[in-house]
């Protein structure tokens, strides 16, 4: 029997927001790209919540952008509400957040698909990874051909052996109904790749017409919308914003929910995979958190032309009958008419740390994956380890050096290695706690800190990387000006700090100290600075938050040169850490499990105490000295 066989650079198998974002990547890095979905019209699909970003989300999807990816400028076409969180606290934790248009997102990203060059979209179940002397070779696919290809991303999103939970209702189907993967585990199962089984739930959506907004908060998005991507012009995407809704849940709804628990998935053990911590179904908050008398319910539309309304906060795997009872407790919901019911779904994805920090399986060379396979939740997390696979494929098959995007450098760095160091026995999702740097690591500096990276690779273009070098110029410049402008303890000087409630001067000082006081900002300061140029908003913004917080920087930049140094110390492949002397017997199995690639991922391995890293060092030593006199 003959055997169609078709050849490929790169394969890509899924095509959510993982799939999407690495076969972007790889097919304007020039290779030949193919990229598998079970449904063309499931891409870039968004099969729970309606919207991009949010608390340290947004961090990661200005990132994607700084690199080269698609995710920002696509939210930037489709959202219909805006918002900026955390304005009240520091610059850190500020974090953009827009809700989509989801049908319009998905029909925004396959139209750059489709017309992107060096890319093949292809409908087709893949089976099999095809794998010769421990390098993969390509893949097969459920009909039988097979695509070779010398690199191969694995984005499988929540597809592979999925099935949805209402109840003791059980659908074997991916998210929204769609087929599921059921095939390709087996498969990586027996090329030894250990897998973990996984769940995560959505909540149901309702018809708007059912729902009375009277009865709850309106949330308006922001006045002046801040775009996610730093190519956008933020001109150009002002315009009217659809609402959300704030309500909440009561003791009713409790009430209701703790009589059924026994009818849950979840407590009634027919679930068996574990669920994420951050993003808990309704029965979970009201079991484990019982000393709480409400909880915060969102409403929030899923598009501009269509009636249905995403229920955030009230996840579930509850029988339909129960979900009814609980939802039409909620004040604004007593009528309301359930279009989707909530449902729980399970899936298989990977252990993730089987993979090195470039996202390429340790024993399968070539073989690299990303997203919900690798053990994260969200969307944003998914996009950007596709982001890093797909360039990290393409730069492989072009035989250059891949690259890693460490803890210091990017949100995207401090996920990727998070999964690939820790035990992760849940979900994984990006927060800002997770980043020891996370004042240098801002949403605001992505650009800054990313955008050399993505020229250096390819992705990103000479004039956008020209107007980065003009801005970085600027920012120098106008910060150089506020610290050698002095002014004096003059009438009008003190007349304006009086004006403000700021301390008066008692002798002159520069107007960069002056904007270091909290109560002054750079805006109030053109009262008395006579001598500024016109600057565009992003610049005054890197001016201000630099010159307010130059001591918190200069710190945080100090922890980062050390840990930089750690970071530097690799360790070589072939060591065998049961030669080592002075280790403990966990730090031997621990490290001989993981391979770390450096002193710095090693040091961050549970059970590998300071006093292991030490010995580590001291034998790191010995054996390159050794090294270096065999030559």
């Amino acid at each position: 029997m003959s055997i169609q066989i078709e050849k490929y650079d790169v394969v890509i198998v899924g095509a959510g927001h993982a799939g999407c974002e690495a076969a972007l990547a790889s097919a304007r890095l020039g290779l030949n790209t193919i990229m598998f979905t079970v449904s063309i019209d499931s891409i870039a699909l968004m099969p729970c919540n309606p919207n991009i970003g949010g608390t340290s989300k947004g961090h990661l999807v200005r990132e994607i952008d700084a690199l080269g990816g698609e995710m920002g400028k696509n939210i930037d076409r489709t959202f219909i509400q805006s918002k900026m969180l955390n304005v009240s606290k520091g610059p850190a934790v500020h974090s953009l957040r827009a809700q989509a248009d989801k049908s319009e997102y998905s029909k925004s990203m396959r139209r750059v698909l489709e017309n992107t060059e060096n890319l093949t979209i292809k409908q087709a179940e893949v089976t099999e990874i095809i794998v010769k002397n421990e390098s993969i070779g390509g893949v097969r696919t459920y009909t039988g051909t097979e695509y070779h290809a010398k690199a191969v991303v694995l984005c499988t999103g929540t597809y592979l052996k999925a099935r949805c939970l209402c109840g003791n209702a059980i659908t074997h189907t991916g998210p929204n109904g769609l087929q599921a993967a059921n095939f390709l585990t087996e498969s990586l199962k027996n090329n030894r790749v250990e897998m973990f089984r996984f769940k995560t739930g959505t909540p149901a959506r309702m018809d708007k017409r059912s729902i009375d907004f009277s009865k709850m908060e309106e949330q308006k998005g922001d006045e002046r919308v801040i775009p996610f991507s730093f190519s956008t012009d933020s001109d150009d995407i002002q315009k009217e914003q659809i609402s959300c809704w704030l309500t909440y849940t009561n003791e009713n709804t409790h009430e209701i929910i703790r009589k059924n628990l026994d009818r849950s998935p979840i407590y009634a053990g027919i679930i068996e995979g574990t669920g994420p911590r951050y993003c808990p179904s309704i029965e979970d908050k009201v079991v484990k958190f019982s000393d709480k008398n409400r909880h915060q319910v969102f409403i929030e539309p899923e598009g501009l032309y269509t009636n249905e309304m995403y229920i955030g906060g009230m996840s579930s795997s509850l029988p339909e009958d129960v979900q009814i009872k609980m939802y039409r407790t909620v004040p604004g919901l007593e009528k309301c008419k359930i279009v989707r019911n909530a449902y729980a779904i399970e899936y298989d994805c990977i252990n993730a740390r089987q993979l090195n920090p470039t996202l390429e399986f340790k024993e399968i060379k070539g073989l690299f994956s990303a997203g919900q396979f690798n053990g994260s939740s969200g969307y944003e997390e998914a996009a950007a380890q596709g982001l890093i696979a797909g360039i990290n494929a393409a730069l492989k098959v072009k035989n250059r050096e891949m690259i890693v995007i460490d803890r210091s450098e990017a949100y995207i760095g401090v996920l990727i290695d998070d999964l690939v160091t820790k035990d992760n026995k849940e979900p994984y999702r990006m927060m800002t706690s997770r980043s020891e740097y996370r004042l240098l690591l801002r949403q605001d500096n992505a650009d800054l800190r990313l955008m050399k990276i993505g020229f250096k690779i390819g992705l990103v273009g000479k004039e956008q990387y020209e107007k980065l070098i003009e801005k970085q110029s600027q920012i120098g410049q106008e910060i150089r000006r506020l610290e050698n402008t002095r002014v004096g303890a003059s009438p009008v000087i003190q007349q304006f700090l009086a004006d403000h409630n700021s301390t008066l001067l008692k002798n002159g000082t520069s107007l960069a100290e002056l904007l270091r006081r909290p109560e002054l900002t750079y805006e109030l300061l053109k009262e008395i600075d006579k001598e500024r140029m016109k600057l565009k908003w992003d610049v005054i913004e890197q001016v201000e938050i630099n010159i307010k917080y130059s001591g918190y920087i200069s710190r945080q930049l100090r922890q980062v040169e050390q840990f930089k140094k750690i970071e530097k110390k690799k360790i070589p492949d072939t060591l065998i850490y049961d030669e080592i002397s002075g280790l403990r017997i966990e730090a031997k199995q621990k490290l001989a499990k993981f391979r770390p690639v450096s002193i710095g991922q090693a040091s961050r391995i549970s059970g590998v105490s300071p006093a292991d890293i030490s010995v580590l060092l001291v034998y790191l030593e010995q054996y390159r000295r050794y090294k270096n006199e065999s030559k």
